[in-house]
């Protein structure tokens, strides 16, 4: 059993910039796709972002070239760095660890955009 809580959300003015973390109960990486993915209010989930165990990265367009995923393996803990943050970031954002045979999920950690 995996087991991820994410921290870092929280209320930002438009433009501004905030840090995901998602620890991990173990060391995981080499195992699983991690990901970010987000919900809001009467949508969907939708993804966010993903890292493979050897480092490849993806991202969804409306947030490319703004967020940025990364790791720390000595830490087991995945990051999500969101920089010029727009109102339409609102959403509960989770962590996902996902392979061929099990998907795991966070609790979820609010980010609010607003002035």
């Amino acid at each position: 059993q995996v087991q991820l809580v994410e921290s870092g959300g929280g209320l930002v003015q438009p433009g501004g910039s905030l840090r995901l973390s998602c620890a991990a109960s173990g060391s995981i990486f080499r195992l699983y796709v991690m990901g970010w993915y987000r919900q809001a209010p009467g949508k969907r989930r939708e993804l966010v972002a993903t890292l493979t165990s050897g480092g490849s990265t993806n991202y969804a367009d409306s947030v490319k070239g703004r967020f940025t995923i990364s790791r720390d393996n000595a830490k087991n803990t995945v990051y999500l760095q969101m920089n010029s943050l727009k109102p339409e970031d609102t959403a509960v954002y989770y962590c996902n660890a996902d392979n061929a045979m099990y998907n795991y999920w966070g609790q979820g950690t609010q980010v609010t955009v607003s002035s």
